[in-house]
């Protein structure tokens, strides 16, 4: 049975995978499938950075906006969504593209994780959910963080439903969140596969970037969208950009202080983007800097390109 190809583009949020993936499905006759567990919902276009119809060149894009904000979606979801149109895409003749900073959707879907035999009770989720209304959803991160810190350095303290999803896993499987996902791993790759990853080789050049696009979004009407989900009563929705921004829609506190709190746990976020990533060692890095060219960037990964096993279609 013939293998699929994949390019795949990882990396923390605003080191330019975006344009990079376009750019490499302009080289490869490619078609992009995000993998961004923000992007995937509808109504967060500035807030979770979609790309606009100009930063996408004419590129097909898949999964964005497909589901309602604030409704439940997991990895299973994605992992199934993503390997359809991988296999369409391949159809046509096309590179699929996966670009994104979810390293749980990416890596469950390159790694091939089987969700089929995923153990799951929801009365053990419930009780978890109530535990956190009572104690909060901090208290519950701790439990993971004492039980499983390799679990709980690649998950959010603030994502509420993977916190409890792998409490629940480890209640019912007995095992750590971590070593069940590796015993769940297929024995052989579902896709051949060439992974670029994005760092910088100074930090403060990436947290500058951070600052300044957290800015950019502002001005391109960040709170204004927010405030629309806010007024649906959609408070219940965990994405960096927008929770920080509630306690400003409740009278609480200075846009100027949620503001600070948006730059500041979006740079905690590209942290943990990158220890998450790190840990992959199919991953081939390309380090940049603030005054980088482009074309230098382009050039790096069609030489990492060229070295993989991949069957490309320029």
């Amino acid at each position: 049975m013939k293998v699929e190809s994949v390019i795949a583009v990882v990396g923390p949020t605003a080191s330019g995978k975006t344009a990079l993936g376009v750019a490499l499905a302009e080289k490869y006759n490619g078609e992009v499938i995000s993998a961004d567990s923000v992007q995937i919902y509808k109504g967060l276009d500035i807030t979770s950075a979609k790309p606009t119809e100009e930063e996408k060149r004419g590129v097909p894009h898949h999964l964005i906006g497909i589901t309602e904000a604030g409704g439940r979606f997991s990895a299973a979801d994605y992992v199934k969504l993503a390997r359809k149109k991988i296999t369409e895409i391949t159809e046509r003749g096309k590179m699929p593209i996966i670009v994104g900073g979810t390293g749980l959707y990416i890596n469950s879907l390159l790694d091939g994780i089987n969700f089929e035999n995923a153990v799951t009770d929801g009365s053990v989720r419930e009780r978890l959910l109530a535990q956190s209304k009572i104690s909060g959803g901090a208290e519950l991160y701790s439990r993971l963080l004492s039980a499983d810190p390799e679990a709980a350095d690649c998950i959010s303290p603030y994502n509420l439903p993977r916190v409890i999803r792998a409490l629940e896993v480890m209640e019912l499987s007995g095992m750590k969140f971590s070593e069940y996902k590796r015993v769940n791993k297929a024995k052989e790759p579902p896709y051949n596969s060439c992974v670029i990853g994005l760092d910088f080789a100074d930090r403060a050049d990436l947290y500058e970037r951070i600052n300044l696009r957290v800015d950019q979004m502002l001005e391109a009407g960040m709170l204004d969208e927010c405030e629309q989900l806010f007024n649906k009563g959609l408070c219940n929705i965990t994405a960096i950009g927008y929770k920080e921004l509630i306690p400003y829609f409740e009278g609480r506190e200075e846009l100027s202080s949620c503001i600070s709190k948006i730059k500041q746990n979006t740079r905690r976020y590209a942290k943990r983007q990158l220890t998450w990533f790190r840990r992959d060692a199919q991953i081939n890095w390309v380090y940049l800097c603030n005054s980088i060219i482009f074309e230098k960037i382009i050039d790096s990964c069609e030489k990492i390109v060229a070295n993989s096993k991949i069957m490309c279609y320029n």
